[in-house]
């Protein structure tokens, strides 16, 4: 099994910024990670995209991102990172950690909890 726990939320003014982070635990050798992403929910809304990285390190973003978040993980697949720089308020929104994960006999994702970030004007 796979179990993401996220951290890094919080009450940040515009322009400032916040690191997320992922710890990611594979408690079985039958898995692995394929693939890592950061999405976003906001009330009355569907969970969109961010950021996502391959377990060789291409990144992708959403274009709204605009170079202002960096997705990147460690070389051991444990903690996966979403830095945000120039935070605005609309950023504010419910970030979730997702796994793309080969349990060998099937494919599956799975989501953290959600870290609340929240920007204020």
């Amino acid at each position: 099994q796979v179990r993401l726990v996220e951290s890094g939320g919080g009450l940040v003014q515009a322009g400032e910024s916040l690191r997320l982070s992922c710890v990611v635990r594979v408690s079985t050798t039958a898995a692995s990670v394929d693939g890592l992403n950061w999405y976003r929910e906001t009330p009355g809304h569907n969970r969109e995209l961010v950021a996502g990285i391959s377990a060789g390190g291409t990144t992708n973003y959403a274009r709204w991102v605009n170079g202002r978040f960096t997705i990147s993980k460690d070389n051991a697949w444990n903690i996966l990172y979403l830095q945000m720089n120039n935070l605005k308020p609309e950023d504010t929104a419910k970030y979730y950690c997702n796994a793309e994960v080969d349990g060998g006999d099937r494919y599956y994702t799975t989501w953290g909890q959600g870290t609340q970030v929240t920007v204020s004007s």
